[in-house]
C-alpha cells in the first residue's frame, strides 16, 4: 500500500464502499478529493486538503482548523508535590504560575540537552496538565512512591484542535458560550461549544493570533464541524500534515524532529537517522540555549541538567536566527536536472520535514563561512509561498548572528555533489506580522 491515498483508495482499503471509512477518533471524514497519509498515526489522516500553497496563506490572511496533534501525550500531575515534581525536572519556574495560564515547558539531561519540550497548563491550585512531555513519565516511573501526587495518562480521553489566523478569534468567539476577549497570551478558560465542555487557550505554532481549543474525545468530531462550518465566511482552511509542518520555521519556533531531537532517557542515540551535508554521525540533539530558548530558563530553582545550563548560560557560543537563503544557488540546483554532468541534490519537497515516508528523520546542514569554517547548522528549510522565499532556521555562532550578515549552506549529501548556496542572517522570527502575543482582539 502506498503511503498516500485519496478518497477512492481508502474506501478500497476498507472493502466497505457502502459504508464511510472510520480514519480517526478525532476528525470527520469529509467526502472530498483528500490527500491522505498514514504516517505517524495508527490511522489514514489528511495530509492535503485544499492544497500546501492555499493553507500556508491561511494563517497570515484568514484562519485555519487542524487536529494533526491528536492524539497528544497528555499527562496530568495533581496534589501538593506535584509543583515540587516538575520543577526537578523543568528548567521553567513556577513562581509566578497563576491558575488558567501556560508556559513552554522544557526538560534536560544533566549535559543540558532537552529530553522533551511542550505545554504545562495550571488548571488548578496543585494541578498541572502537560503536553508532549515524555520525558516527565518516564520521571514519574522512576520516582514512583517519592512524591505525594496523582498521576494520570489522559492520552486517549481528549482531544485537541488548533484554529490559527488573523481571523481565529471571530470564528471562536462565534462558537463559544463565553467571549474570548479577555483571554490573554498563553491563558486559557474553560466554556462550552455546543453546550460540550472545552478549554480555549490563547496560543498557536504560526506566531499569528492562534488558539487550541480542548476537550473530550466524544465530542471531537462534531466540535470540529461546528467550528470549521463558523469559519467558512471567515475564509477558514482545514490544515493538512503537510502545511502545518511548515509554520514552525516561519514562527521562529524550533520544533521536534524538524530542527532537533530530543534525547528521552534511556532511548539509544540518534545517530544514523540525521541527512544532510552535516553528516551521519550527527545526532541532532540540542541544549535550549542555541535554540534561542535561554529566556525560559530560570535559575531560581534545582532541575537537572542546570550545573550543564549554567555553563552554557555564561560560556553561549549560539543562538538561533532565521535564514533567507539565495535565490540563484537555488536556481542551480534546479536546473542542474537539464545539464550534462553530476545533478544536486533535489528539493524534493517545498519543506524538508520527512513525514511522507515511514518513520522520522531530521535534515540538518552545515553552514559556514567564507574560509569554509563550520558556523552553524541549518534546519527546517521551507519554501514560503507568503514571501516567496526558501528559508530556514539555524542554531549560528554568535559573531555571526547580526541580520544581514552572509553565510554559506552546504547542500547535498556528504557522499554526493555537494551545492554552496549563499544565505543572509534575516529577521528573527521571519514571520513578524500580527504576532500573537501583541495581537489585540479588541480592535482587530
Amino acid at each position: 500500500m502506498s503511503i498516500e491515498k485519496r478518497y477512492e483508495d481508502v474506501l478500497k482499503i476498507f472493502e466497505r464502499p457502502d459504508l464511510e471509512p472510520k480514519i480517526s477518533d478525532y476528525l470527520p471524514f469529509y467526502h472530498e478529493n483528500i490527500l491522505y497519509t498514514t504516517v505517524l498515526k495508527n490511522f489514514l489522516y489528511p495530509y492535503e486538503f485544499t492544497g500546501w500553497k492555499d493553507e500556508q496563506l491561511s494563517w497570515k490572511k484568514t484562519c485555519y482548523i487542524h487536529g494533526g496533534l491528536n492524539p497528544s501525550p497528555l499527562y496530568r500531575f495533581s496534589g501538593k508535590e506535584a509543583e515540587k515534581f516538575l520543577s526537578k525536572y523543568c528548567v521553567n519556574t513556577f513562581s509566578k504560575f497563576p491558575v488558567y495560564s501556560g508556559k513552554h515547558c522544557i526538560t534536560c539531561d544533566e549535559e543540558g540537552y532537552i529530553t522533551s519540550d511542550g505545554v504545562i497548563l495550571k488548571t488548578a491550585e496543585d494541578e498541572f496538565e502537560t503536553y508532549w512531555m515524555w520525558s516527565l513519565v518516564i520521571a514519574m516511573k522512576n520516582e514512583e512512591g517519592n512524591y505525594d501526587l496523582e498521576f494520570k495518562d489522559l492520552t486517549n480521553d481528549k482531544f485537541l484542535f488548533q484554529v490559527g489566523g488573523p481571523n481565529s478569534f471571530k470564528v471562536l468567539n462565534s462558537v463559544t458560550d463565553d467571549g474570548l476577549e479577555d483571554v490573554k497570551f498563553m491563558r486559557f478558560i474553560n466554556t462550552r461549544i455546543d453546550g460540550k465542555e472545552v478549554r480555549i487557550v490563547r496560543l498557536g505554532m504560526a506566531g499569528s493570533l492562534a488558539y487550541e481549543v480542548h476537550g473530550n474525545i466524544s465530542d471531537a468530531k462534531s466540535i470540529y464541524d461546528t467550528i470549521y462550518k463558523a469559519g467558512i465566511e471567515y475564509g477558514i482552511r482545514r490544515l493538512g500534515w503537510h502545511t502545518y509542518m511548515m509554520q514552525h520555521t516561519e514562527n521562529g519556533f524550533p520544533q521536534f524532529g524538524d530542527h532537533f531531537m530530543m534525547k528521552l532517557p534511556g532511548s539509544p542515540s540518534n545517530k544514523g537517522n540525521v541527512v544532510g551535508s552535516i553528516g551521519k554521525e550527527a545526532t541532532g540533539y540540542a541544549n535550549p540555549v542555541e535554540l534561542g530558548w535561554k529566556k525560559t530558563i530560570k535559575f531560581d530553582h534545582d532541575f537537572i541538567g542546570r550545573k550543564a545550563l549554567e555553563k552554557l548560560v555564561e560560556n553561549q557560543t549560539r543562538d538561533m536566527v532565521s535564514l533567507e537563503w539565495n535565490t540563484e544557488g537555488i536556481l542551480d540546483v534546479y536546473a542542474s536536472r537539464f545539464i550534462e554532468g553530476e545533478t544536486y541534490k533535489d528539493f524534493d519537497e517545498v519543506n524538508d520535514m520527512i513525514y511522507k515516508g515511514i518513520g522520522t528523520v531530521l535534515h540538518q546542514d552545515k553552514v559556514v563561512n567564507a574560509q569554509g569554517d563550520l558556523i552553524g547548522v541549518s534546519s527546517g528549510r521551507v519554501y514560503t509561498y507568503y514571501y516567496k522565499k526558501m528559508i530556514s532556521l539555524c542554531s549560528l555562532d554568535l559573531e555571526y548572528c547580526q541580520p544581514g550578515t552572509e553565510v554559506i549552506i552546504i547542500w547535498g549529501e556528504p557522499n554526493m555533489i555537494q551545492k554552496k548556496i549563499r544565505a543572509t542572517v534575516s529577521r528573527f522570527p521571519y514571520y513578524d506580522e500580527n504576532r500573537n502575543q501583541s495581537f489585540d482582539v479588541a480592535i482587530k
